[in-house]
Order: C-alpha cells, then sequence, then structure tokens
C-alpha cells in the first residue's frame, strides 16, 4: 500500500469530469457539446454498472482490504457517492447554458405543461395512437408483488388510489424505448420528453382512479459479466447463460427527478434495496443520452466540420496503378493512422482482399470488438465459404459487446471459419492479423497489429494505430502466439513483438530501467488510455529519481502522483480530448535501440488486468518514416498551446492553453499536418 498513489476510481471520476469540460467549451461547436454532456451519462451509467457494482459485491463479501491508495471498498463508496452528486450538480449547470444557447438557434426541449391547447392535443393523438397500445401499468397489492425494474429503463412511478374506497397502490409504468425518448412537434424545432406525455395521460391507464402523483426514476444495475473457471468448458453456453443472468443484477443506483416525494422515494429504496446516498436527484431529465437525438438533427453550422479521412499515400499510388495491398506491404512495412487515415482502405481492404484473394492460403485473427454490422467479419466469412483456412479468435467477455460477439460467433462458424472463445482466465485483448499468402517465391506471412478494434464503426472516432509488415521475425512472432492460443503449447520467447501476460510487464519493467542509466538525458514518454498498474508506476516514480524526464498523455486513468519533490518531479501528466477519442497506445523511450529511441505500438494499457490478465501484443515500429510521424503526434500532444489537462501533485486536473478551445486543438493540428503530409 502506498500513499503517494492515486484512486483508480475517483480518478475515472475526474476523467468524465474532463469529458463535462468539452461540452462547456465555447470553442466546440453547440450540438457536439450537447454529444459531450450525452457522453458524460452514458460513461457515468457503464462505470455504476461495472466498478460501483464491484465494490457493492466487495463491501457484501465482507471486504475491508484497502485499495493501493488506502481507501477501502466501502470508503470508496462514500467517496464515489459524494463525486456523483457534484458531477450531477455541475452537468445539469452546464446544461442550463447549453439549452439556452439551443433556443437562440430556434431549437427547444420543452415541458408538456408549457404547451398550447393545440400542442397537446397533436401530441394526444401521437399517444393513442403510438403508445398507449404498448404500455403496460403494473399495480402493486398482495396479488402483485412489486415488479422487477430492469437495468437503465427509464419508469415512471406512480400513487393511485380508488375514489370510493380510498385504498391506495403503487404502479409502475415502463416507458418503451420503441419511440423516441424526445417527440418532435409539428415545427420540427421543439422536443417534449416522451414520459412527460404519459404522465398527462395515466389517468388513461388507470381508469376511474385518482392518480395521486407520479415520479420518474431509473435504475442501474450490476451488470459485469463474470464466469468460473469451471463454466468454461463451454465459454459459449457460460456466456449466453451470463448474459440472461446480467437482467437480474443487483440494483446499485437510483435516479429520481427533482420533486418526488419522500414517500414514494423511500419505497423505491427500500423495494430496490438500496440506501438513501445509492439515490441521485436530477432537474433535468434522467439519462441525458437522449441528447444524441439532437446531435443527429441535420444542422451542419452547429456541428464539427467534417474531417474526412485520407487514404494513406503509398495505398493511393497502389490502387491507381491497380496493385494490391501486399506488393505495398512488401515493399516495406505500412503504417496507418486512424481516422485521420482511412480504416476502410487500409485495415478493411487488406482482410477484404486477402479473403478474396486465390493465393491466400490462410487468415488469422482476434476479434475483440467486431460491432454490429461489420465487413471485416463479412470478409473473413466470405474467405471461408470459398475455402481458405481461417480461423478467428472471438473474445466472448468483451464487456457490454458481449451478446454481439456471440451472434458473430455463431455466424463465423456457419460459414465454416475455425472460431476459438479465448482461455480461461485471460481475455484475448490483442489486435492482430496473419494472412499467409502464396507469392512468387514462396509463402509469405503478412501481420496486421494495432492499437484500436477491428471495428469499422469505432475506427471513424477513435484514434488509433495500425502496423502492417511482412517481416519475417514478425511473422513468424504472430505465427507462434496464434499456435499458443488456438492450440496447446507453452509459449516460446518471442524475437520481436512483445507479448502479455508472460513477458510484456518484464520487458517494459527493464526498459525503464535501462532508460535510468541515462540519468537526466533519458526521456520515456507514453501515451496511454489509462496508467493504474503499482509496479509499473513505482519504475517510474524511480525513473523520475534517477533524472529520466517522463511525459504521460493518459486520456483516462492515472493513479500516479505528478511533481511531486523526491518523489516524481520529474513526471509531467497531460490527457488529451476532443472530438475523436485518443485510443492509441504509443511508448517511446529515448534510449531503447543502440542507435536510438525505440518506438512501441500495441494494444495494452498500463493496467494490472492488461498485463497481468490478458493477452496483449505491442511491437516495435523501426522505420525512420514511421518514427517521425509518432513522434509528431506525441510532439503535438505535448505541445505547449494546446487546450489540455495537466495533473498536478495533489491529483488535481488543471484546463490549460488557449482560452479558446478551436485555437488549440491538437488534433485539428495533427489533421492539417496529415492532409499537407499527403499532398506532398
Amino acid at each position: 500500500m502506498t500513499a503517494h498513489l492515486l484512486n483508480r476510481e475517483l480518478s475515472w471520476l475526474d476523467f468524465n469530469r474532463r469529458v463535462l469540460a468539452l461540452a462547456d467549451e465555447p470553442g466546440v461547436p453547440l450540438l457536439e457539446r450537447l454529444k459531450f454532456c450525452a457522453i458524460c451519462s452514458s460513461n457515468l451509467d457503464e462505470f455504476f454498472q461495472v466498478r460501483v457494482a464491484a465494490l457493492k459485491d466487495q463491501v457484501a463479501a465482507g471486504v475491508t482490504q484497502p485499495a493501493p491508495d488506502g481507501l477501502s471498498p466501502q470508503a470508496q463508496l462514500a467517496e464515489i457517492g459524494a463525486a456523483a452528486d457534484r458531477f450531477v450538480i455541475a452537468q445539469e449547470l452546464v446544461l442550463d447554458g447549453l439549452l439556452e444557447q439551443l433556443a437562440a438557434e430556434g431549437l427547444r426541449i420543452v415541458s408538456w405543461a408549457s404547451l398550447s391547447d393545440k400542442d397537446q392535443k397533436s401530441l394526444i393523438t401521437q399517444f393513442e395512437e403510438l403508445m398507449f397500445p404498448v404500455l403496460t401499468p403494473l399495480a402493486v397489492d398482495p396479488a402483485h408483488p412489486f415488479p422487477y425494474i430492469s437495468g437503465l429503463a427509464l419508469s415512471l412511478a406512480a400513487m393511485v388510489s380508488d375514489p370510493e374506497t380510498g385504498e391506495r397502490r403503487f404502479a409502475r409504468v415502463k416507458v418503451p424505448n420503441v419511440f423516441p425518448r424526445l417527440v418532435v412537434l409539428p415545427d420540427g424545432n421543439r422536443f417534449v420528453p416522451v414520459e412527460q406525455i404519459i404522465a398527462a395521460q395515466l389517468h388513461r391507464l388507470f381508469v376511474g382512479m385518482v392518480v395521486e402523483e407520479h415520479a420518474v426514476f431509473r435504475v442501474t444495475r450490476n451488470a459485469d459479466l463474470t464466469l468460473e473457471d469451471e463454466e468454461a468448458d463451454d465459454l459459449l453456453a457460460a456466456v449466453e447463460m451470463e448474459l440472461r443472468r446480467r437482467r437480474f443484477g443487483r440494483a446499485v443506483r437510483l435516479e429520481v427527478q427533482q420533486g418526488i416525494s419522500d414517500e414514494m422515494l423511500e419505497l423505491l429504496v427500500k423495494e430496490l434495496d438500496l440506501e438513501m446516498p445509492d439515490v441521485t436527484v436530477h432537474r433535468h431529465p434522467l439519462d441525458l443520452t437522449c441528447l444524441f437525438q439532437l446531435h443527429a438533427l441535420n444542422r451542419p453550422k452547429l456541428k464539427d466540420k467534417p474531417w474526412p479521412p485520407v487514404t494513406a499515400g503509398r495505398l493511393q499510388r497502389a490502387e491507381a496503378q491497380d496493385r494490391s495491398i501486399f506488393s505495398v506491404i512488401r515493399e516495406r512495412a505500412l503504417m496507418v493512422h486512424h481516422p485521420y487515415e482511412s480504416f476502410a482502405s487500409s485495415v478493411e481492404s487488406f482482410i477484404a482482399q486477402a479473403a478474396d484473394d486465390p493465393r491466400v492460403r490462410s487468415i488469422k485473427m482476434t476479434l475483440y470488438r467486431a460491432g454490429g454490422d461489420s465487413p471485416i467479419a463479412r470478409s473473413l466469412m466470405r474467405a471461408a465459404e470459398r475455402g481458405v483456412q481461417v480461423a478467428v479468435l472471438v473474445e466472448l467477455k468483451a464487456r457490454f459487446d458481449e451478446a454481439t460477439n456471440v451472434g458473430w460467433a455463431k455466424a463465423l462458424e456457419r460459414a465454416g471459419v475455425h472460431v476459438v472463445y479465448g482461455l480461461v482466465g485471460l481475455k484475448i485483448h490483442a489486435k492482430t492479423t496473419l494472412v499467409v499468402r502464396q507469392d512468387d517465391d514462396g509463402l509469405r506471412r503478412y501481420c496486421h497489429i494495432g492499437t484500436g478494434n477491428y471495428n469499422s464503426k469505432t475506427a471513424r472516432i477513435y484514434e488509433d494505430v495500425g502496423f502492417l509488415t511482412c517481416d519475417p521475425e514478425v511473422g513468424a512472432d504472430v505465427t507462434e502466439l496464434f499456435n499458443h492460443l488456438t492450440g496447446y503449447s507453452r509459449e516460446v520467447r518471442f524475437q520481436s513483438l512483445l507479448v502479455a501476460p508472460r513477458y510484456m510487464r518484464g520487458q517494459l519493467l527493464d526498459l525503464i530501467e535501462h532508460e535510468m542509466s541515462f540519468g537526466a538525458e533519458g526521456r520515456i514518454m507514453a501515451k496511454l488510455n489509462s496508467l493504474a498498474d503499482e509496479e509499473m508506476i513505482e519504475a517510474l516514480y524511480r525513473a523520475s529519481q534517477a533524472g529520466v524526464r517522463v511525459d504521460l498523455i493518459t486520456r483516462g486513468i492515472c493513479c500516479l502522483r505528478p511533481q511531486v519533490p523526491g518523489l516524481s518531479e520529474n513526471i509531467h501528466v497531460r490527457s488529451i480530448l476532443g472530438r475523436y477519442l485518443e485510443h492509441s497506445r504509443v511508448v517511446r523511450f529515448e534510449h531503447g535501440e543502440r542507435n536510438g529511441p525505440l518506438f512501441l505500438i500495441g494494444s495494452a494499457d498500463w493496467m494490472g488486468r492488461n498485463l497481468n490478465g490478458r493477452v496483449e501484443v505491442s511491437v516495435p515500429v523501426t522505420h525512420p518514416k514511421h518514427q517521425m510521424w509518432l513522434d509528431k503526434a506525441l510532439s503535438l500532444n505535448l505541445a505547449d498551446d494546446v487546450v489540455r489537462h495537466e495533473l498536478d501533485a495533489n491529483g488535481v486536473w488543471h484546463r490549460r492553453g488557449p482560452v479558446n478551445f478551436d485555437e488549440g486543438d491538437a488534433q485539428e493540428r495533427f489533421h492539417r499536418w496529415v492532409i499537407e503530409t499527403q499532398k506532398a
């Protein structure tokens, strides 16, 4: 236990506040700011579903052992509850300003009570035709127990009385998601929350009764998927069973709208087996992910100017010459930076060409988050159907994508793909593909190793780096990796790759130790999603004490405390956020190679779960042009004149850089540089 570590959960809440800060940046277009407000709500839902749920499980099991920062599970829950309340208040203050600006643009979210008779009649017609037939009131009485409230479902609670007997009953009406959450009025510019329309018509659901009061509420449940090792004999069936169980996870949070009576709130808290600290009270509509609906409006002046991805220059030339992507990779390795450079014309094209190429003998791939409509998965199926040997490691335990991945696993198997469902106790998080092709001079192995998922949708909004090569050493390593994952073998030492969980941690620690030998001339740069592993943090502290300059770009969690005299004064931590989700993992050691710096890209963050409990892969990037590209990306992220948040010794994040976001947008600058580079 070390007091100089920051708490993981509170650090994540700090990250979500930085996302909220984007919703309050005047240099960001209005509808994009609404989008960030919605993202904050979605993020917080997942945090309660998984992280808070896990802490509550620990408390229920009597666990009192503190986290590395010294906080017990119970103390963490208390801190999280207070922080969540502060966050809701801050988010609603930001939304107040956004709604005022939205009104100035002619767009309004309005209440039922503010509508004219004509508008109300229009909505009542919609209610009768579209809503009323699908609503199901559920009353609580001796014959009808308190209904099960599904996680994240929006609900109306009502207290209903019989005017003749005076008998009172509690009832719940679920707000179905089969119609829009924000119902548009005929003018196309005003929107009414659907729950307000239903609430105004509750008397239609309880004919002859008196609806004394109503309130909107929402329950968050434990949604983490846990599998016992003995279940893993049939991992597919185990995951499907666990997905069914997830619906009935324990309640961990109750959201209610301001104005709910004490009586109704106490009833909900009691029936859901919660406590008052588990409740958050909201002035604005619950579940602000409904703001995505406004972001989807066709109002281009209120949105980001599109940045169409470009096709990498070498691929452009190959396409013009009607050459395959394999010929490009044979010339030298190819590095692509998404979404600045197109995922479709690089990685998707690589898999599609492999699927259709008569020279290709086999394709192997890890699939962590394929997404709903996956061109890559369809290419793999097409290859298998024409007789290519295709093997895919589908990670069924990818959180919140389990059901999608189960569906793809079954579809791939039906097409003749050899599907492997991961390893007992490990998630396969590596992003790797191996294509074996019969070239004119013999069999050659073409590999893709990336920092992001093989997901066409997220590749348009996640910043990631991909590396395509036919280097024999890399090919041999990737072959050994797949043989280990699909077969039965002991891992061998890899020649080029860093592979977790067996080797990566030790190799990274050795590289940090080596950099320390150069003292003040040493430098480490690491761009990560999260940094929470205690051993890695302690190694960085030692590097700082040896004089090594350490620059960390951590988008999300950071448990390291920088700028502490005698401990970490040479460590600087910043976070870059923008229209793209910074997702790539890039590490640079100034003296990692005999003749210069070592660059690594890969799938692993520096967290215990990545280094100990997942199969992860990082690959060295050695070509001078690729290193120059990565240096440019890192330097723009580390510039003094870009908008960023910096972490201080007290664990507080501070916004730095130009007052106007659009004057210091690191991503916009890199986009311009990519365009200029491609033109050159």
